[in-house]
């Protein structure tokens, strides 16, 4: 009974910061790649942060130096630092597990079921 779980988002004004942790029960993290994903009202889900053994953290360049990826092996979750939040980072974002880290969103094994984040003034 794999499952993940999101949870931490909420309401941040632009320029705030948010901690989204994404908990694992059933099986161990430390043995998949943790994607995240985020999706905003009639756009794609997209892929924008990875962390693995074998490409250690990755980001989009929209993200990159704002967001960071780690693990906490010892809690079995992975989480996501936001910081200097925009408006354009309002999404449903959702974690994923699987073995490699991809852009492909039907390779991944196990999808948390989302948390809301909104950046608004």
């Amino acid at each position: 009974q794999a499952q993940l779980a999101e949870s931490g988002g909420g309401l941040v004004q632009p320029g705030g910061s948010l901690r989204l942790s994404c908990a694992a029960s059933g099986f161990s993290l430390d043995y998949y790649a943790i994607g995240w994903f985020r999706q905003a009202p009639g756009k794609e889900r997209e892929g924008f942060s990875c962390i693995s053994d074998r490409d250690g953290a990755i980001y989009v360049d929209s993200v990159k130096d704002r967001f960071t990826i780690g693990r906490d092996n010892a809690k079995n979750l992975v989480y996501l630092q936001m910081n200097r939040l925009k408006s354009e980072d309002t999404a449903l974002y959702y974690c994923a597990a699987g073995a490699l880290c991809t852009t492909d969103t039907t390779s991944w094994h196990y999808w948390g079921q989302g948390t809301q984040v909104t950046v608004s003034s």
